[in-house]
């Protein structure tokens, strides 16, 4: 290793991290696959013509070899799952310019994905890479490259309008959420929601708990039945959980607090009049890097 490498190195973490956390949707899974894009960069035969180009081919190959894993593909298989969510700023990726490809939104759509077509959209319209360079990274022709995109594209297209939502708006569109909630007041949460709007809780493999309620095993469809279930859930844990605003994965969300450690988070995709989608995140497990509740002083 030589001063030269790691300043080359550490120029491209942000986005090598990034890239890592959207094509697995897990932070601490994305810093070791960075980890090893560095063991591999130190251990080079031979310098490479683009560092970038080098590293970021990298972190695909080893994202997409841990999505094909069986022990990957039987974490996934639960329908609930959610992304991690994540502080920017703590997470080491506030430098990051389309901050829409971090959106809680845009990720739990893009999970949606194959391996191939996420890879295919985020090396084309993020890193510019050309569907020659990529073909050999998703072991397809050039052209199959480029209805790998095309699908990508067409089917996140129906939630685009929730990936650039003025800051604004979504905070907005929050307050309002926070505020009939606490307030227990349905039709005003309901006026909140889109008519089709949809809930999905990640309570982890073990599923979670509040005031008795357990955590929806599948996505809760439309207005109403969301705001009952909200109500009622806002309702039971009042007495034990603590609310705070918090910035996560660029946009405003609710952390909910118990005795100072993170229960679980509040993220929504919104357009800028209605909200259209609420995530629960409650897997423990992804809630740690939160940390410890503003209020409550460290132990």
């Amino acid at each position: 290793m030589n001063d030269k490498d790691l300043s080359v190195f550490e120029s491209h973490r942000a986005q090598l991290l990034a890239l890592g956390y959207r094509m697995l949707g897990d932070l601490g899974r994305a810093e070791d696959m960075v980890q090893e894009a560095w063991l591999r960069w130190t251990g080079r035969g031979e310098e490479a013509q683009s560092a970038r180009a080098y590293l970021v081919t990298v972190v695909t190959r080893l994202c997409l070899n841990e999505l094909d894993s069986a022990r990957h593909r039987k974490e996934e298989a639960r329908s609930d799952r959610l992304p991690e969510p994540i502080d920017l700023e703590s997470g080491g990726l506030s430098r990051l310019e389309a901050l829409e490809h971090v959106s809680m939104a845009f990720l739990v759509a893009f999970q949606r994905l194959t391996p191939a077509e996420r890879a295919v959209l985020l090396l084309h319209d993020v890193f510019d890479f050309e569907h020659r360079e990529i073909a050999p990274l998703v072991g397809k022709s050039d052209a199959a490259c480029r209805k790998l995109l095309e699908r990508a594209r067409e089917s996140l297209s129906s939630e685009k309008r929730m990936f650039t939502v003025p800051p604004a708006a979504h905070e907005r569109l929050l307050a309002a959420f926070v505020r009939a909630a606490g307030a227990g007041d349905t039709a005003s949460l309901v006026a909140v929601l889109a008519e089709d709007a949809v809930m999905i809780t990640d309570g982890g493999a073990e599923g979670r708990r509040i005031g008795g309620l357990r955590n929806l095993a599948v996505p809760l469809h439309g207005a109403e039945r969301i705001a009952a279930f909200v109500i009622a859930t806002t309702r039971r844990g009042s007495v034990t959980l603590t609310p705070e605003i918090r910035a996560l994965n660029g946009r405003a969300a609710l952390v909910l607090y118990q005795n100072g450690t993170p229960f679980g988070a509040i993220t929504l995709g919104v357009d800028e009049h209605r909200i259209h989608r609420v995530y629960f995140h409650g897997d423990v497990s992804r809630l740690t890097r939160l940390g410890r509740s503003a209020e409550v002083p460290p132990i």
